[in-house]
């Protein structure tokens, strides 16, 4: 069924809506929540969450991309659930994520810097839009749904040392990008 179809069941207030976005979109939220969480049954509570919150919030939001919305919700909440269950450990997965863009992107903290989030958001935006497809692929995989370096060095056919640093020189353009459009990194 396509985005629209499944958008009208929401707004019509029909639980298909709920099984239809589940058989085309299920594999990618459980992908998303998987590579942050790594935990199948935690994983599977943020997708059911993320199905609730796209009944919730739709009506009255109309997604252009019902899969970045989806997309979105589920990293948000594997991403919250990840910091709940290690709030006093340090682990591999998502700190590793967190960690490596933390060099370019501070987190928001209050209401004032949300609102920066929002400006913040299209400057990433018009960053990606600088590079090729290639690295931009590359950057939203790893960073947006958490991919491992090891599997996408094996996909891309190079070392993950020399993924890490072509990583680390995206991380470092970023940040320069960032610095130069005004924003204090």
């Amino acid at each position: 069924m396509e985005d629209t179809g499944i958008i009208a069941l929401y707004w019509q207030r029909d639980e298909r809506a709920i099984a239809e976005t589940d058989s085309k979109y299920g594999s990618l939220c459980r992908r998303i929540a998987m590579n942050i969480l790594r935990c199948f049954s935690d994983s599977e509570e943020c997708v059911s969450d993320t199905y609730l919150k796209a009944w919730d919030t739709m009506p009255p939001q109309r997604p252009e991309s019902l899969k970045a919305y989806l997309g979105r919700i589920v990293r948000n909440f594997s991403i919250s659930r990840y910091r709940a269950l290690h709030a006093q450990k340090r682990y591999a997965g998502a700190e590793v994520l967190l960690s490596e863009l933390g060099e370019c992107v501070s987190a928001p903290e209050t209401a004032s810097r949300q609102a920066e989030a929002g400006e913040l958001t299209a400057l990433i935006e018009a960053w990606l839009g600088t590079l090729d497809e290639e690295a931009r692929a590359l950057f939203l995989r790893r960073y947006w749904y958490g991919d491992g370096v090891g599997e996408l060095a094996g996909e891309l056919g190079v070392r993950p040392n020399a993924l890490t640093k072509r990583l680390g020189r995206l991380r470092e353009g970023l940040r320069r990008y960032l610095e130069s459009e005004g924003v204090a990194v």
